[in-house]
């Protein structure tokens, strides 16, 4: 977040690409963390759970990269509307707020038995 502008400044990206480039990855991070919660709380209860950490984690991610680089090139390339795909990416990370939590709670409980 702290590199954004400087990298958008690499780019020549203007500031209202940067700052749009900076707010996707603001409302990105915590839907990929919270994935990244989940798997890593299944992973703890297995013994095998390096292998299941990567076929969980990494489809559950890619719809997350894909609306966020979508919102990212409509804000650089202009025709297409940023809206659409930051909205469902603030989605994605609010579904990934309420449900993360619980799931890796319900995760490590179920290997404590």
């Amino acid at each position: 977040m702290i590199a954004t502008p400087i990298l958008g400044l690499l780019l020549n990206l203007d500031a209202t690409a940067t700052s749009a480039v900076a707010l996707t990855l603001l409302a990105g991070t915590p839907a990929l963390t919270f994935t990244g919660m989940i798997g890593a709380a299944l992973a703890v209860t297995l013994h095998r759970g390096g292998l299941l950490l990567a076929v969980l984690v990494l489809p559950l991610s890619i719809p997350v990269l894909i609306f966020g680089v979508a919102a990212s090139e409509a804000a650089i390339t202009g025709p297409v509307s940023f809206g659409a795909p930051f909205s469902i990416l603030c989605a994605l990370s609010l579904i990934s707020f309420v449900i993360g939590p619980f799931a890796a709670a319900a995760s490590l409980r179920q290997g404590l038995d």
